[in-house]
């Protein structure tokens, strides 16, 4: 019993702090009198409560919402862009002197003067511009519009994987929460047998039918159940704090009922469901960017065409004056010829991508499709030990009423008393652990093939 009480423990403790951030678990207080009360839940309040405020999910929330940013950042790039300048200069530059005297709208016959031409005073010129520029055919920005649309949806798929990952989490904990209660509770119930056994022992003692040292091992071994019960609670506390964590509550979680048994279904439900799994479609989806990727990289080679205007303010005297105006408009073909072999590698990079995502791809499904067949075999493994962890507390039971019974009337040393309840409590601490392990492979089966969230009834 107690070498299976300190692997129940180690489990709770590996499965809190292989969750990112719940370090803080290990200075929470562990003694009851210091805790505040548990706030109860049940299992499916608990689930949606963790899918509402889980610090998890609202990350992801979030990495969603800024993708879909991203859609917006790339729409933005087939929409005419407006700019507004002011340039100031002052020159007595020969050429830019007479063409700003010229743009200011203020050339008299004067200023064709020769000598005024080549040596002119300094002139001062502001220069307020509205250019607005339309692309008409930019391939690069089309394809990167689609791809950042797709990666959304992956965004989208893997948010989902992400509730579904989370009830999972919760379910468990659930699970490792009511297993705990129950090791409790089977710890409370050997405490108090051991103590029968040490009143039992005394009585024999003080009776002349037994030797002290019978009280002295029925006394110790009543110390012991003391320890396992403390170690049980502590173990308790701790599921109660996850369940709290996972929730991002500050308080204990209590569950009050019992761990639902998810339903099993046929082996092919869970193959086709595994193969619609959100994280999947992410995969997939981002496989065929990946696709898109080379046609990205080509898409370099293909010209940029649009079209824009210029409307020009100029004064010699202050800015935004408009001692002269003039317009433009034009269209324009921008066609990079030769840059170096940069598009050639950035293809050859782009293809070399896409073989990588399709054999990531392709490994990920296969592994897909040997976890949901490993955690069905779990399933139908825990369902028989169940049978079998009954059967053998019933034997351990009447055992160790046999045995109370013989050494109550002096038939059976304190020894074989002492071992038919250790038999006990380890049968009893057997089927706890069946049972917990039933319903985590069943929870496991229905995660690995993404039906967690209808199993619980809970809408995606």
């Amino acid at each position: 019993m107690r070498v299976f009480m300190g692997r129940f423990a180690a489990k709770i403790l590996m499965s809190v702090f292989a969750v990112p951030g719940l370090v803080v678990l290990a200075a929470l207080p562990l003694h009851s009198q210091d805790q505040p009360a548990a706030r109860s839940l049940s299992v499916i309040e608990a689930v949606r409560s963790a899918l509402e405020h889980n610090h998890e999910v609202r990350a992801q929330e979030n990495a969603l919402l800024a993708q879909e940013e991203d859609v917006g950042v790339a729409r933005s790039l087939l929409f005419p862009r407006l700019t507004v300048e002011e340039r100031a200069s002052l020159t007595t530059n020969p050429g830019y002197a007479f063409f700003s005297r010229l743009n200011q709208e203020r050339v008299t016959a004067m200023d064709f003067d020769p000598d005024r031409l080549n040596d002119p005073d300094r002139i001062s010129d502001f220069q307020t511009s509205f250019t607005l520029e339309q692309p008409l055919f930019v391939r690069q920005a089309h394809l990167g519009l689609a791809m950042s649309r797709k990666e959304y949806q992956a965004k989208q798929a893997e948010f989902r994987r992400k509730r579904e990952q989370i009830a999972y989490q919760v379910l468990k904990a659930c699970c490792m929460e009511t297993s705990a209660r129950a090791f409790a509770h089977a710890a409370r119930r050997g405490e108090d047998e051991a103590r029968e056994h040490e009143r039992v022992a005394r009585l024999r003692y003080e009776s002349g039918l037994a030797h002290y040292a019978d009280v002295l091992r029925a006394s110790t071994a009543l110390s012991q159940a003391r320890q396992r019960r403390s170690a049980a609670e502590k173990d308790l506390r701790l599921a109660q704090h996850y369940l709290g964590l996972l929730t991002s509550s500050a308080e204990r979680i209590d569950i009050s009922d019992p761990a639902p048994m998810l339903p099993l279904h046929e082996p092919s439900c869970y193959q086709d469901s595994a193969r619609a799994r959100s994280d999947l479609q992410a995969a997939s989806l981002r496989s065929e960017n990946a696709r898109e990727g080379v046609t990205l990289a080509e898409a370099g080679y293909w010209p940029y065409l649009g079209v824009g205007g210029t409307y020009q303010f100029n004064d010699h005297d202050q800015p935004l004056g408009g001692e002269g105006r003039s317009w433009q408009v034009g269209a324009f073909l921008r066609w990079e010829l030769f840059d170096g072999t940069r598009r050639t590698h950035e293809r050859a990079k782009a293809a070399y991508l896409l073989e990588q995502a399709r054999a990531s791809l392709a490994a990920f499904r296969d592994g897909i499709d040997y976890r949901v067949l490993e955690a069905y075999a779990n399933v139908q493994e825990a369902r028989a030990n169940i049978a079998l962890a009954r059967q053998a507390l019933e034997t351990a039971e009447e055992g160790a009423r046999l045995m109370r019974l013989r050494y109550a009337n002096g038939l059976a040393s304190l020894a074989d008393l002492l071992s038919s309840q250790a038999a006990l409590e380890d049968a009893r601490s057997g089927l706890v652990e069946r049972e917990n392990a039933a319903h985590t492979a069943l929870a496991t089966l229905s995660y690995e093939s993404g039906t967690i969230l209808s199993d619980l009834n809970i809408q995606d």
